[in-house]
């Protein structure tokens, strides 16, 4: 059974800086992409961040210059460094997994994470 495990969140100041990690676990032969997404009280989830297993990135215009998303392959698990943070940036953010493939499963499938709460406040 695949699972996708975040951790990082918290309280920040505005201007703070936090970093989120989201590990992905089970019977994994390979993972597309991994990235984060948020959803803010009475939006909709919006993607913040992706990464390809190849290493490509793209970003949310609104986080540019200020988050950075990283992977470690090996580890299934994807990270995204915040900086700057804004009291905008406040919102559940979730990991996704895209195009899973278990070993002896198909077809490829996404995943998502339980979230995990970012607040930005004085």
């Amino acid at each position: 059974q695949v699972q996708l495990v975040e951790s990082g969140g918290g309280l920040v100041q505005p201007g703070g800086s936090l970093r989120l990690s989201c590990t992905a676990s089970g019977d994994i032969f390979s993972i597309n992409a991994m990235g984060w997404y948020r959803q803010a009280p009475g939006l909709q989830r919006e993607l913040v961040a992706v990464i390809t297993s190849g290493g490509a990135t793209n970003y949310a215009d609104s986080v540019k210059g200020r988050f950075t998303i990283s992977s470690d392959n090996a580890k299934n698990t994807v990270y995204l460094h915040m900086n700057l943070l804004k009291p905008e940036d406040t919102a559940v953010y979730y990991c996704n997994a895209e195009d899973l493939l278990e070993f002896g499963r198909g077809p490829p499938r996404d995943y998502w994470g339980q979230g995990t709460q970012v607040t930005v406040s004085s």
